[in-house]
């Protein structure tokens, strides 16, 4: 449990501090506030919004579309390495039914979102379908916490729930790509942000490697770790984050072709792990350079992007919660029985079929990814405004699940 809190005050308690202070400086001052979200650090910049034919960096694109490709960037390493390493969590028998589950926590929420905004009637339906993905998303760190607080640290329902989060995190970050582009798409620019990857991978990772064949010492490979250290990754990272920019695809995810890349150790012991720390491969010691300015980053997005008024409470409101606290225990449910009966590829032993309920709820907890998604999906106004409101009263969700698990006679096992 400690390791747990101290990745939660690593990287939450700020983000849940910003969120707060957005929430009461928004109502008490709102244009003061908006004032402060829209602030030009520089006009006609090189990057930013576009606005008159010329692009403009305000603090909330510097924030949002700059600054936070370095969090989905220490997303899409742990998703990377619990697909690629020998012994990731997301490979192999092991992984099946939480992917099917997963799946499973993405159709229901959808299903849910937009079957309730049909209900309502087409005008509300045109205004919200856009944001049918912001109930898809799982707050990792806090569904972690909540799952070991309601099943005990030794339960494997908690290691299912990790695995369908991180799996959720690799299927949001292929939804941020295709779904919600920022412009119009010029993919030729993508040459731009793959090229710079395989270039400093072939220069930088394989031909170091190649050249130390037979060669326990490593020469190459230690005098590029030691004299270049993470500069031609970070230089890589400039040009692909660019290249996404230009491309019209989200500029946040512009740091993940530059990810796979980077020399990583041969194995992982997960992102809430004490032994997570002693890794010294390059990847993981660039992970944790990260981890004060990430912390800054995120207390940021939460005071750029919670602030909005009570008052806006609407439609996209319900829809976003009813989708992950209607949706996702239902998707969870259906699809993680699927696998584990009919297709018979089981589920990890002491866990129960009705644990899956408990799972879904709470994996409910949207919170950062579904606030991010908000932010995108729908233009600055009351739409997109009630949506974050969704996203921020995910946190009941918290709540719910210790009910389930009262409900469902869960039996807490510690290690």
């Amino acid at each position: 449990m400690y390791r747990v809190w101290n990745f939660l005050t690593d990287y939450s308690l700020l983000l849940i501090f910003g969120a707060v202070t957005a929430l009461i400086w928004a109502n008490t001052n709102f244009e003061s506030y908006h004032h402060f979200v829209e602030f030009v650090i520089w006009d006609h910049a090189p990057i930013g919004h576009l606005h008159d034919g010329h692009r403009t960096l305000t603090l909330h694109y510097l924030v949002n579309d700059v600054l936070m490709a370095l969090f989905f960037a220490i997303a899409a390493k742990e998703v990377w390495e619990a697909v690629i390493l020998k012994n990731g969590s997301l490979r192999g028998k092991k992984a099946a039914t939480p992917l099917f589950a997963t799946a499973g926590g993405m159709f229901g929420p959808i299903a849910v979102y937009l079957g309730l905004a049909l209900v309502m009637g087409s005008d509300t339906y045109n205004a919200v379908a856009n944001g049918w993905a912001i109930p898809t998303a799982t707050d990792i760190a806090f569904s972690y916490l909540v799952g070991r607080l309601v099943f005990g640290a030794g339960h494997p329902a908690v290691r299912f729930l990790l695995l369908l989060a991180i799996a959720d995190d690799a299927a949001g970050l292929i939804i941020l790509a295709i779904f919600y582009p920022s412009g119009d798409l010029a993919p030729e620019w993508l040459l731009a942000s793959f090229g710079a990857a395989l270039a400093v991978f072939l220069l930088f990772n394989w031909l170091p490697r190649r050249m130390d064949r037979g060669n326990q010492a490593r020469p190459a490979s230690t005098w590029v770790r030691k004299n270049l250290h993470f500069v031609p990754y970070a230089l890589a990272g400039c040009v692909s984050w660019y290249g996404f920019m230009r491309s019209g695809l989200h500029p946040a995810l512009g740091l993940l072709p530059v990810v796979v890349t980077i020399p990583h150790a041969d194995r992982a012991f997960g992102i809430f792990s004490e032994a997570e720390t002693h890794l010294h491969d390059l990847l993981n010691v660039m992970e944790h350079s990260l981890k004060y300015p990430v912390e800054v980053v995120l207390f940021f997005f939460g005071l750029l992007n919670a602030g909005v008024q009570f008052s806006a409470m609407g439609d996209a409101t319900w829809l976003v919660l009813l989708g992950l606290i209607v949706g996702k225990p239902i998707g969870i449910l259906i699809f993680g029985w699927l696998a584990a009966v009919p297709l018979r590829l089981g589920i990890p032993e002491g866990m129960r079929i009705i644990d899956l309920v408990v799972i879904g709820c709470v994996a409910a907890i949207g919170f950062t990814v579904s606030l991010f998604v908000a932010s995108v999906a729908f233009d600055a106004g009351p739409v997109q405004d009630a949506a974050k409101m969704g996203a921020l009263f995910s946190f009941g969700a918290a709540a719910i699940s210790i009910i389930a698990g009262k409900l469902f006679r869960v039996e807490k096992r510690d290690l």
